[in-house]
């Protein structure tokens, strides 16, 4: 059985005034149909640029990327069977439009393909603001008509419109309020179980990935360090900087005492990555040929990671 979507060794290297950034530098993973795939890492480490390129909204360098079993090519079909949903409702939704022309518009583009008439997209738009938990009455207000939360179940809708396979979810509870965080979460649940869409869940927030995802990679300045599933990365982490990475993560108990793996500096520049493994300069259990080879992945337990200390 084919992954729904596989990418292998993807690079995204662009060049800017002070040289080339290699924004992504290798990444192959592998996302099933219907499930939740998190990646995760910390602020500049590559993950929505490698959103956007499989979205071909940034060109990659090198690699390949293959969709339902077959090499990806950017055309309408693709657009249509994969959609994303952004970070802030707020800029995302165009304020001078209705509601219903927002998500009416998707329809109108792709008529051709999906054969409806005004009356057919006019139900259409009316079954999704149903599906996000919003009366048909909503398609008649403007975008700075409702609060955050119902924003961006209008822009969760306008994904769901053509009825896509794999929806990109970039940070989509960070700018929300946390009172109706888990809402949203619930209701991408909800319509994940009814509709079977598989997600790619971008978010450096640990406790989201935890309760959303079935699996997850980790990223660390262009590159995947340790992928697998949830549960276990959570319960087992091995490679230094995911282990560095949960330690961070507040303990809702404070009797519990935690081992701390705090790590020291900053994430390296992407315009002169370091030598060898990306994350030596900072990792604690640094061996003398981290600085001068990249690790290759290797298998623990049903996790995979890249680092000599498995090796």
């Amino acid at each position: 059985m084919h992954p729904l979507l596989k990418l292998d060794d993807i690079k995204c290297h662009f060049p800017s005034k002070s040289g080339l950034v290699r924004a992504v530098d290798g990444v192959s993973l592998e996302v099933t149909a219907g499930e939740t795939f998190a990646l995760v890492g910390e602020s500049g480490c590559g993950k929505s640029t490698l959103a956007k390129t499989i979205l071909g909204l940034a060109p990659k360098t090198a690699g390949q990327i293959e969709f339902a079993g077959k090499p990806l090519i950017f055309d309408k079909s693709f657009r249509q069977r994969a959609q994303v949903v952004f970070q802030d409702p707020y800029s995302s939704l165009n304020p001078r439009l209705k509601v219903s022309v927002i998500l009416s518009e998707p329809l109108w583009a792709n008529k051709t393909a999906h054969g409806l008439n005004r009356q057919q997209i006019k139900r259409r738009v009316a079954e999704v603001l149903e599906l996000v938990g919003l009366p048909p009455t909503a398609g008649s207000l403007y975008p700075h008509e409702f609060s955050g939360g119902q924003r961006q179940r209008i822009a969760i809708a306008r994904a769901l419109i053509l009825d896509p396979e794999l929806i990109i979810l970039d940070e989509p509870i960070s700018a929300l309020d946390v009172s109706i965080r888990a809402q949203i979460l619930n209701l991408l649940q909800d319509i994940q179980d009814e509709l079977n869409i598989t997600y790619l869940l971008i978010a450096h927030d640990l406790a989201l990935v935890q309760h959303a995802s079935d699996r997850v990679a980790v990223m660390y300045l262009g590159r995947i360090v340790e992928t697998g599933p949830t549960e276990e990365i959570f319960a087992n982490p091995r490679h230094p900087y995911t282990q560095a990475l949960l330690s961070a993560v507040p303990a809702p108990d404070p009797t519990v005492i935690r081992n701390s793996s705090l790590i020291q500096g900053d994430v390296g520049s992407a315009l002169s990555p370091p030598t060898g493994c990306h994350f030596h300069p900072r990792c604690p259990h640094k061996l003398a040929k981290c600085d001068q080879e990249q690790p290759h992945y290797v298998k623990q337990g049903q996790a995979n990671l890249s680092c000599w200390l498995y090796d």
